[in-house]
């Protein structure tokens, strides 16, 4: 994907370990491992938020958009995902603060 996440990065320039922005946040040491490796699919704005505020950074800091990264075709685009046991939609998995 063209889109590559930094918050390794950030953190260490804020000197700031996983863990701590996870409790400070309220997001999973997972969900973060997911979203830092650059597994995840998507990001909710108010993670995305929540992330900013506590490294007092701009989304920038965190998503970056590489042209030199061929990016693989998402054919799922045009489908809409089936519901989930949840009843929630299924589809790419998002990062959610909790």
């Amino acid at each position: 994907m063209a889109i590559r996440v930094t918050l390794d990065r950030v953190l260490l320039d804020r000197r700031m370990s996983l863990t701590e922005l996870g409790e400070k946040v309220g997001i999973t040491l997972a969900n973060l491992s997911i979203l830092k490796t650059g597994k995840a699919k998507a990001i909710r704005f108010s993670t995305l938020e929540a992330l900013c505020r506590e490294l007092q950074c701009q989304p920038g800091d965190i998503l970056v958009w590489d042209p030199d990264v061929a990016s693989e075709p998402d054919y799922d685009d045009e489908a809409v995902p089936a519901p989930s046991a949840t009843g929630k939609p299924g589809g790419a998995k998002a990062v959610a603060a909790e």
